[in-house]
């Protein structure tokens, strides 16, 4: 997987200026500035030349969130997660430092904040996921005082070892909520490693560890869920399931629960608290004729072609593709859009890439210990890259995904080169074992 990363060479990017160039029209309009954005606006602008791609996202600042878990258990300094986004747009691509308030593809326009409007020949949404604090009663108030956080936040990220470390004993609350995330195996590997934190700092005989989950069971795909709960078990871990977390009373350090099986109530007090919290597609998207029932961009899950306009793609946590939302799914997800966004700018005919939903959630159950999930989001079976059974604990297997994973990300999934890890699975398969095929 080394040998497919490249380094990036230092690129200057400017966002537009609206006073001498509004209302301007793209070949291309890519929606976020996220790792499916940048992959794709990426290679796209290379082919297509300078003019021709925008960029619409408004951050200046560029999280690579997966090591946001390193991060709170104390294993990663929250510096390494970050660069300026300046610093990674593709250099004949046009940066527009704004947000995206309406979507208007019957007239092939996007309206951002400033109520200028941007044309374009194929838009491209990759605007990730919104996090809705405000469903969760209090938690806003709460959210990095007094032992509540979340490694969803890159303030609270940065409070969540802080607070494992001055944990004296008690309840140690994890939750999982009610809606799709990025990333959802985060909830669990945050369980985990604090677990043995509180081993490793001479608590756990006063602890209280417990996993609260919307879920009917703690990992999606069986094939690794049951290792996964026997570790649980193993290490004491309580995991109570189809339990929401509804509200937090901070100054009684209470959180209510609800059991969404029986629709009954209780009350929690904690001494640590973690949250993942309830999350959904942004507004813009769901109030847009893009959107299905839901409000997520409505695409087939085998181009990633949007269903009805035909010149609009959507990849990553934004879209309808049922699979996990994760920047493992983003690599497999962006070479496939690619292939037939690039076919059209050609006016190419040839068979349409087809995505197997491939995603990887490697599960940290501890400072030196992964289970390296890959699966398909589709058929729920093992995707795996290596010729052993993966769902086999390792410390090479943390290795590679907290060293050298990031790697590849900033240095060859953001400039278009990685789209997944199908060319090394095909070319080990040979090795791998028939009763593991």
């Amino acid at each position: 997987m080394l040998s497919l990363a490249r380094t990036r060479l230092s690129t200057t990017s400017y966002a537009r200026t609206f006073a001498t160039q509004a209302n301007k029209n793209f070949k291309v309009v890519v929606i976020g500035g996220g790792p499916g954005g940048l992959s794709v606006s990426s290679t796209v602008s290379k082919l297509l030349g300078k003019d021709q791609v925008a960029v619409i996202e408004p951050s200046s600042v560029h999280y690579y969130q997966p090591l946001w878990t390193y991060v709170g258990g104390g294993l990663k300094d929250f510096s390494e997660s970050s660069k300026p986004m300046g610093s990674l747009m593709p250099k004949d691509a046009e940066w527009i430092q704004d947000k995206v308030t309406k979507l208007d593809p019957d007239n092939n326009q996007v309206q951002l904040s400033n109520g200028e409007t941007i044309g374009y020949d194929y838009l491209v949404v990759a605007a990730g996921i919104q996090i809705n604090w405000d469903q969760v009663k209090g938690l806003k108030e709460a959210l990095g005082k007094d032992g509540v956080t979340s490694n969803y936040s890159p303030d609270s990220v940065q409070k969540t070892f802080p607070f494992i470390q001055d944990f004296k004993g008690g309840n140690a609350v994890f939750t999982f909520p009610n809606t799709p995330l990025k990333c959802p195996g985060a909830p669990t590997k945050i369980t985990f490693l604090a677990e043995e934190a509180f081993r490793l700092q001479g608590v756990r005989d006063k602890t209280n560890v417990i996993y609260n989950t919307s879920l009917g069971k703690i990992f999606g795909v069986d094939h690794y869920g049951k290792v996964l709960q026997k570790l649980a078990d193993e290490r004491g871990i309580k995991v109570n399931f189809q339990t929401e977390l509804l509200e937090i009373d901070s100054d009684k350090k209470e959180a209510t629960f609800r059991n969404n099986a029986t629709k009954e109530t209780h009350k929690q007090p904690y001494d640590f608290l973690h949250v993942a919290p309830p999350q959904g597609p942004p507004t813009f998207i769901k109030e847009s004729k893009l959107a299905d029932a839901v409000g997520w961009v409505d695409v087939s899950k085998d181009t990633l072609r949007h269903n009805k306009y035909s010149n609009v793609f959507a990849l990553g946590d934004c879209s309808s593709l049922p699979t996990s939302k994760t920047a493992a799914a983003i690599t497999g997800e962006s070479g496939v859009l690619k292939h037939n966004l690039i076919a059209d700018l050609q006016s190419k005919k040839v068979d349409q890439a087809v995505y197997d939903g491939y995603t990887s959630c490697p599960l940290i159950v501890g400072r030196k210990q992964l289970i390296l999930a890959e699966f398909s989001g589709y058929t729920g079976q093992p995707l795996e890259t290596f010729p052993v059974d993966q769902r086999q604990i390792t410390n090479v297997g943390q290795f590679l995904n907290k060293e050298v994973i990031p790697s590849i990300y900033w240095s060859a999934l953001l400039d278009g080169s990685w789209t997944g890890p199908s060319t090394v699975r095909n070319a080990l398969k040979f090795l791998r074992p028939a009763n593991l095929s």
